[in-house]
């Protein structure tokens, strides 16, 4: 028997009641009974194979199935069905009144399981082509991931106002380099993020939401490598989920979670260009080059510290700094500048445009493998999506003036978000200010970017129009 799922409308109850009604009229006792679960489309289903070795071991006389098609939607187990009668074993349909022992009876049947073969195919195709359509408009159809929710058929899935800024913190927290997919586990059950049973995410459940495509606005089926654009709201922008792929293929520098030392894996001797390796002695925490020939030996993390807070301190904007550098942003706003940028986005993405195009002409001629194609396509579609996002940040000038207007007020204080922030925060402010880290003996050298050497509104102008990491810091830490 099938189950109701696979009975095509016969529930379970209805297929057992025909059988027990059929053994009853032939006085046929029925020994045990066999529930698949599996579609009879697929070969090598656990408990037909298992029926199967029963009757071979002689367990029983004879097997009486619901339907032919309930055996036969693949030809390889009706085959395997139809030689049991050769073996001296009684088969009996519930719904039909087949006769085994003669040869019309056989081909009968035979016959009869063709039609459900091709049954199976052709509903198989209608279905594939049904679902390619819904992926075609831009639409999911299948069971909405962790973060959305199902608004049933023909419906884009939406954000899940509990579970999407959780996903997306998981998404912050994993690009923040503090993380391993261990330890986020143990953070996405603290702010309670949980799989679609309810229970805590496997580390196979957070691989799983990391490299999911569907939250930035893509559709990746992984089966066949097909890319669609969706229709449904991202959660995670496409900057965002490219860091966190570059941090799981080990392209953003090795994560450390073991200790949480502030400044691990940020600095360099200038001399022999190793790395300042964090390590604690006597309650304090030392960075020390690891080649004993150098001149560079240690220096304690507290003196780092207190070196960063003083070289910002230095590169704090004053008031008339920050209206000058208001008014050039005000006049790059209405400039031809501010377009320029807007057509530069423009023709980056029709360039991607003719790119995924090639692509496609190469794999058409042979060129291009089908798994190169869809790699490649997906990294485009990315791009793609990416800028997309920096066009409409683009587009949005009153939000971007305000941010600017934001961004240059918390510049004046740069030593006191320094003291303000936690550890996570301070990382993130170093590297975002000083370009060059490095350690000679025992002194700190310290380069900044050139937008704060410089304050030149050139320099300073991408990281506020594209929403850069800097200024996403700024904007959480509160003074």
């Amino acid at each position: 028997m099938s189950t109701q799922k696979q009975g095509l409308g016969v529930s379970l109850e209805a297929q057992v009641d025909a059988i027990t009604a059929f053994a009853s009229q032939h006085n046929l006792s029925i020994i045990e009974w066999f529930e698949e679960r599996e579609t009879a489309a697929k070969r090598g289903r656990p408990v037909f194979n298992r029926m199967l070795q029963q009757l071979k071991r002689g367990k029983a006389a004879g097997l009486v199935m619901h339907k032919i098609d309930r055996s036969a939607r693949n030809l390889r187990d009706w085959a395997l069905v139809s030689e049991l009668p050769s073996a001296g074993i009684d088969l009996f349909f519930a719904t039909e009144s087949l006769d085994f022992r003669s040869r019309g009876g056989r081909l009968a049947a035979n016959l009869q399981a063709v039609i459900a073969e091709d049954y199976i195919h052709n509903l198989r195709e209608e279905t594939i082509k049904g679902l390619t359509g819904r992926l075609k408009q831009g639409l999911y159809p299948f069971r909405a991931p962790i973060g959305y929710v199902d608004n049933g058929r023909g419906n884009p899935k939406t954000p899940c106002p509990i579970k999407g800024p959780l996903v997306r913190q998981a998404f912050e927290l994993y690009a923040s380099g503090e993380q391993s997919i261990c330890s986020l586990m143990g953070e996405l059950d603290r702010i309670g993020l949980r799989n679609l049973a309810g229970k805590p995410l496997s580390k196979h459940g957070v691989e799983t939401i990391l490299r999911n495509h569907f939250y930035t606005g893509l559709i990746v089926i992984r089966r066949t490598g097909s890319v669609f654009q969706g229709i449904h709201e991202p959660i995670v922008d496409a900057k965002l989920f490219q860091r966190v792929q570059d941090l799981k293929a080990g392209r953003a520098g090795k994560k450390v979670t073991r200790h949480n030392h502030l400044y691990r894996g940020m600095f360099r001797c200038e001399l022999c260009s190793g790395p300042m390796s964090p390590e604690r002695q006597k309650g304090r925490v030392y960075y020390r080059c690891q080649d004993p020939d150098c001149p560079t030996t240690t220096i304690r993390e507290d003196r780092i510290d207190q070196t960063i807070h003083e070289a910002l301190k230095q590169l704090e904007i004053n008031e008339d700094e920050a209206n000058q550098l208001e008014r050039d942003w005000l006049a790059w706003i209405e400039s031809e500048r501010y377009d320029d940028q807007t057509r530069s986005i423009e023709l980056r993405i029709a360039q991607i445009d003719a790119r995924l195009e090639r692509l496609m002409d190469l794999l058409i001629d042979g060129a291009l493998s089908q798994h190169d194609h869809d790699r490649k396509k997906i990294q485009l579609q990315l791009d793609r999506q990416s800028l997309e996002e920096d066009l409409q940040k683009s587009a949005k000038k009153h939000l971007t003036t305000a941010a600017m207007q934001k961004f240059l007020e918390l510049m004046k204080n740069l030593a006191e978000l320094h003291i303000l922030a936690n550890a996570n925060e301070k990382r993130l402010l170093a590297k975002n200010c000083f370009s060059n880290r490095t350690v000679a003996e025992k002194k700190l050298c310290l380069e900044p970017h050139n937008w704060l050497k410089t304050k030149d509104f050139s320099e300073l102008s991408p990281l506020v129009t594209q929403n850069g990491p800097l200024l996403e810091l700024l904007q959480r830490v509160q003074l």
